[in-house]
């Protein structure tokens, strides 16, 4: 059950140019799982919208989000540090493994990809996998500049790294650097912009695996109100009628077959 909170923060660092870890104290950490995000609250009145920010780990007793600044909101986020204290909503969303429980055994080899700022969330899934079955990871970034969480990864699963302009791992995009490594798995796990996850979605049905992606969609009110963050699906509504899901609150997690991308 989702809950409003003022958490406390335990940490917070810059990661690379743009890019910050904080991590904080909050009882949603309790009840969070991969996949899932929290709305995090300004504490500037004038910003009444909460940012939708994935969970990249959590202990039980912690949350960490890994987040680019892209706004005032997380710009003001950005200067705070130990100490301080925020408001956040959470957990939000169906996570990675509300569906997939069922589905991972000891001998399951699992692929997880990430594109830019959906890496974070792969970060707990290879924590929570990597305890039943084999993990590899595929993370996309812009250049080796901007690479992050690597080391993080690591520790849970072989890591390959892909770069647009090269300067680090494989030359191109993550489906270039699955295919360029002969990579095979049995399930799919994937976070980021919609063109990567539509090569994911290809590369599922050209290998015959199934693939779980977390949609990447603007949101306002982050607990499925204001329709912002609607995508298209495959089923029909039976209220609606129409092809539509809201990510914030059907997702963010959908299986690939199952939106259109």
């Amino acid at each position: 059950m989702k809950t409003k909170e003022t958490a406390t923060i335990i940490s917070q660092e810059c990661l690379c140019p743009g890019i910050y870890s904080m991590r904080m104290a909050a009882n949603i950490a309790k009840t969070a799982s991969p996949g899932q995000f929290i709305s995090v609250y300004s504490n500037n009145g004038a910003r009444l919208l909460p940012r939708p920010i994935s969970i990249c780990e959590t202990d039980g007793s912690s949350i960490r989000i890994v987040y680019r600044v892209a706004g005032a909101g997380t710009e003001e986020f950005s200067h705070m540090s130990e100490g301080d204290r925020i408001d956040i909503l959470g957990p939000n969303g169906n996570g990675f493994f509300k569906a997939l429980r069922e589905e991972v055994t000891s001998d399951t080899k699992a692929l997880l990809i990430g594109g830019g700022i959906g890496i974070p969330p792969m970060l707990e899934l290879a924590k929570q996998l990597s305890k039943k079955c084999c993990v590899t990871v595929v993370a996309g970034y812009r250049n080796a500049e901007q690479t992050f969480l690597i080391q993080d990864l690591e520790r849970y699963g072989k890591v390959y790294v892909a770069t647009d302009d090269g300067s680090m791992g494989y030359g191109g995009t993550v489906i270039d650097a699955i295919r360029e490594n002969n990579i095979t798995c049995d399930l799919m796990f994937a976070c980021g912009p919609k063109p990567m996850l539509a090569g994911v979605k290809k590369l599922s049905e050209d290998i015959n695996r199934p693939a779980y992606v977390s949609m990447e969609e603007r949101m306002a009110c982050g607990i499925g109100a204001c329709l912002g963050c609607v995508c298209t699906t495959t089923d029909k509504d039976e209220h609606s009628k129409v092809n539509n899901k809201r990510v914030c609150v059907d997702g963010p997690v959908f299986a690939a077959s199952e939106v259109v991308l």
